[in-house]
């Protein structure tokens, strides 16, 4: 009897201990690589907060002036990662554009005015620094390495949700597609070699981070697809800068404050025209035809002459000086680096190799 009642108190005791256990074991069953990614990067994604001034204008009828009425105070808010255990955070350059003052707030409520090191309009970049050490921060991946269909993260402020918890929101998605180029847009930013993600990103996400189901950064959020008859929301389609750009325009920005695309090649040129192909006995009329090469210059350095015709710069056609200029823009192409021109000179076709140097 005894050692009956001694097996049921065992059996009781074991349906006990795994009643306390359900929960953990179920807790764990849900956890996954994007939970623990998302775990992970949080601490280090940041609502970004932008004040400054706005002046409303207005409209004379009698003169036919517009003028400037009054300024008023204005708070936008964005998203930014923290990149370093030192305080260094990146952000979209139009989420702090025209900032008077930067607060950031992080994972938990605590707030720090923030320094802007630098900014690049160009490629839509800012860096900003907080004052102290010991932050938590997300390791940088490779945007080089990443495969069409693989899981993604969104972390951000959409909508100015981060000041509702102090934590940043989260979806989730895929990449859907890569090294998606746009040009150069009208405000003069650069959008090439982006990542299209289907990971919902909506108004204030701009700056935050993408991430890989490893929690590694690839990409900073920058812009959404948005159809005029939505107003604005997501699509399901949004674009990242790859993060391999950003490494390099983030080196810069932290040296200098700034990037430097003054490059130099000394060519002079002018669109081929029919009058001046005819002049030159030129069987078409597509390309620009040299008028100068200044001396010890990269374009002499590297061989072209006065009445060569250059037909493609660096793999991309160009009918105008204007074409070559946004070649290198869009492309980031600097001082140092290499390009190839494709040149007619002589009834023959020939590849030309030229670096470029440093304007002055």
């Amino acid at each position: 009897m005894l050692s009956r009642l001694i097996k049921i108190i065992n059996l009781f005791s074991q349906l006990i201990i795994f009643s306390f256990a359900l929960p953990e074991s179920l807790s764990k069953s849900r956890q996954s690589s994007i939970t623990k990614a998302i775990e992970k990067v949080g601490p280090a994604v940041a609502s970004v907060n932008v004040e400054q001034q706005l002046n409303s204008i207005t409209f004379d009828p009698f003169y036919g002036y517009l003028f400037p009425n009054e300024f008023y105070p204005a708070t936008t808010s964005g998203s930014g990662v923290i990149i370093s255990p030192d305080g260094f955070l990146i952000t979209n350059y139009h989420v702090i554009e025209n900032a008077d003052k930067v607060t950031v707030t992080l994972y938990g409520g605590d707030e720090y005015v923030s320094d802007i090191i630098g900014s690049d309009p160009t490629s839509d970049l800012a860096l900003l620094k907080l004052s102290g050490s010991n932050f938590p921060y997300v390791e940088l991946g490779d945007s080089d390495d990443l495969i069409i269909g693989e899981w993604v993260i969104a972390l951000g402020n959409p909508f100015k949700l981060f000041s509702y918890s102090n934590k940043p929101s989260a979806s989730v998605g895929i990449i859907s597609a890569t090294n998606m180029d746009f040009g150069m847009q009208q405000s003069g930013k650069v959008f090439q070699d982006m990542i299209q993600t289907d990971a919902a990103i909506n108004p204030g996400n701009s700056g935050g981070p993408l991430v890989n189901s490893l929690g590694e950064l690839i990409g900073i959020n920058t812009f959404i697809y948005t159809d005029s008859n939505i107003n604005n929301s997501s699509s399901g389609i949004g674009f990242a800068i790859p993060i391999n750009n950003v490494k390099r325009i983030v080196k810069e920005l932290r040296l200098t404050g700034q990037v430097d695309r003054r490059s130099y090649t000394g060519l002079h040129v002018q669109p081929l025209n029919r009058m001046v192909a005819k002049y030159l006995d030129v069987p078409f009329v597509d390309g620009v035809v040299i008028l100068d090469v200044a001396k010890s210059s990269p374009a002499d350095k590297a061989g072209l002459k006065m009445g060569d015709i250059i037909l493609t710069f660096n793999g991309v056609g160009v009918n105008k000086p204007s074409d070559i200029r946004k070649v290198l823009y869009e492309n980031d192409i600097r001082a140092g680096d290499q390009v190839k021109l494709k040149i007619y000179r002589n009834k023959k076709y020939r590849n030309i190799k030229m670096k470029l140097e440093k304007f002055t």
